[in-house]
C-alpha cells in the first residue's frame, strides 16, 4: 500500500558521496555510458543531424524511472513540515528579509517546504505547456526529420518529471498553487507557436528550463537539503540538460535563417518572457507571501539590493549569452533586456548545462536507469 508502492516514485541512481538518508531512500543501481558531451554546440562536433542523435542515444542510455528508482515510504524520507531539513536556499530572496529573521525553526521550515511544493506545481505545469507544444509540434513534422525521435524521448522523460513533481507535492500536504491564472491562459499562445514558430516556442522551452535548472543546481551545490527534495532535484537536472541542449541547438541551426522581421519578433520577445519566467522560479509566490503574511515592503527592499538583482541576471545568464550569439542583442533588445533588470553582465554563478558523466556542476553524480547489456560500475 501506500504512494510510494503504487510506481508513483522518484529519486535516481546513486553516487559516491551520498548520505545515508539518500542512500535508504535510492532503491537501484545504474549504467555506464561514453563520457560523451551533450552541452556544446552542434557545429562543434558535426551537424544538427549528428548532434541530435547523440541526444537519442543519450536518452536511451541515461533515464530515469520514477517508480523504481526511490522508497519514498523510507522513514528517512518522510516528508514532515516541520523538518529542520527543509530550509530556504542561500540565494532565495526571503532569505535576506528582516522578516525571515525574526522566524522560528518551525515556521522557517513550513515556509521552506511550502516554496519547494509551490516550484513543484510550477514545474509540473510548465512541463504540461512544454510537453503539449512539443507534440504539437511533432505533429506536423516531416517522420524523416532526424530529431523527431530526440523530441519524442523529451516528451516522455517530461512525463516522468511531471510523476516526480506530484508525488512530492502530494506527499507534502501543504496546499500550493502554481502560475497565475494569466500565465496558464497566455500559455496557449505558447502551444500556437510550436507549430506556426517554432524558433520562438523553443526560446519559451529554455525560459521554462533554463532558469530553474540553474536554481537546482545551486542547491544541489550547497547540500544540505531534504533527501526527497535533493533527490528530486537531482533527477530533474540530469533530464533537463539535454532538452536544454537540444533547444539552443535548434535555435542556432534555425534562426540564422529567419527572416528580419522573424528575428526582430524574436529579440524583442526573449528579454520579455525572460524576464517573466525568471521571476516565477526564482522568486517566492504571491500566495506563499500571503499564507505566511510576509511584508511585501520587506521583499521589495533586498529585491533592489545588489545581491537581489544579481539572482535574475544569473539564472538568465545562459539564454542571453545565446540571444548575443544569434545576433539578437542589438541595440534596442539589449536596453530592454536592462530595462527588466536581466540585461547586466553574463557572470553566470554556475557554468552552462553540459552533460559530464553523472554530475550536476559539483552535486552528487547521479545515476540512472540499466538498460539491458549495459554494466554496471
Amino acid at each position: 500500500g501506500g504512494p510510494g508502492a503504487t510506481g508513483v516514485g522518484g529519486p535516481p541512481r546513486r553516487p559516491v558521496e551520498m548520505t545515508e538518508d539518500e542512500r535508504l531512500m535510492g532503491t537501484r543501481t545504474t549504467p555506464a555510458h561514453d563520457a560523451t558531451s551533450v552541452g556544446e554546440p552542434a557545429d562543434q562536433s558535426g551537424d544538427f543531424t549528428s548532434a541530435v542523435e547523440r541526444l537519442s542515444g543519450v536518452s536511451v542510455d541515461r533515464h530515469f524511472e520514477a517508480a523504481v528508482d526511490t522508497d519514498w515510504n523510507q522513514p528517512s524520507g518522510a516528508i514532515d513540515p516541520d523538518d529542520p531539513r527543509f530550509e530556504l536556499w542561500v540565494d532565495d530572496p526571503l532569505r535576506a528579509t528582516d522578516w525571515y529573521a525574526r522566524q522560528d525553526e518551525t515556521t522557517r521550515s513550513r515556509l521552506a517546504l511550502h516554496r519547494m511544493a509551490t516550484a513543484m506545481r510550477v514545474g509540473w505545469e510548465l512541463e504540461n505547456v512544454l510537453q503539449r507544444g512539443l507534440l504539437e509540434h511533432l505533429y506536423w513534422m516531416d517522420e524523416r526529420r532526424p530529431e523527431l525521435r530526440s523530441l519524442m524521448y523529451e516528451v516522455a522523460e517530461e512525463c516522468r518529471d511531471m510523476l516526480m513533481f506530484q508525488e512530492f507535492a502530494n506527499r507534502s500536504g501543504v496546499e500550493v498553487r502554481g502560475m497565475s491564472r494569466t500565465l496558464k491562459h497566455a500559455s496557449r499562445i505558447v502551444l500556437l507557436l510550436s507549430r506556426t514558430f517554432p524558433e520562438a516556442f523553443f526560446l519559451f522551452v529554455l525560459a521554462g528550463e533554463d532558469p530553474i535548472e540553474v536554481l537546482q543546481r545551486k542547491l544541489l551545490k550547497e547540500g544540505g537539503t531534504h533527501p526527497a527534495t535533493r533527490l528530486t532535484m537531482g533527477i530533474h537536472v540530469n533530464e533537463e540538460t539535454p532538452h536544454i541542449t537540444f533547444a539552443r541547438d535548434y535555435l542556432r541551426e534555425r534562426v540564422p535563417r529567419l527572416g528580419a522581421r522573424r528575428r526582430r519578433v524574436l529579440a524583442l520577445g526573449a528579454p520579455l518572457v525572460f524576464s517573466v519566467m525568471a521571476r516565477v522560479m526564482a522568486f517566492p509566490s504571491p500566495s506563499t507571501l500571503r499564507l505566511f503574511g510576509v511584508p511585501k515592503t520587506d521583499l521589495r527592499r533586498v529585491l533592489h539590493r545588489p545581491a537581489g538583482r544579481a539572482v535574475l541576471r544569473d539564472v538568465v545568464a545562459g539564454p542571453r549569452r545565446l540571444c548575443a550569439e544569434l545576433g539578437l542583442l542589438d541595440g534596442p533588445s539589449a536596453l530592454l533586456w536592462r530595462a527588466l533588470g536581466i540585461g547586466e553582465g553574463i557572470s553566470r554563478t554556475v557554468e552552462p548545462a553540459q552533460w559530464d558523466g553523472f554530475h550536476a556542476d559539483g552535486a552528487t553524480p547521479l545515476r540512472n536507469s540499466t538498460r539491458p547489456g549495459a554494466q554496471v560500475p
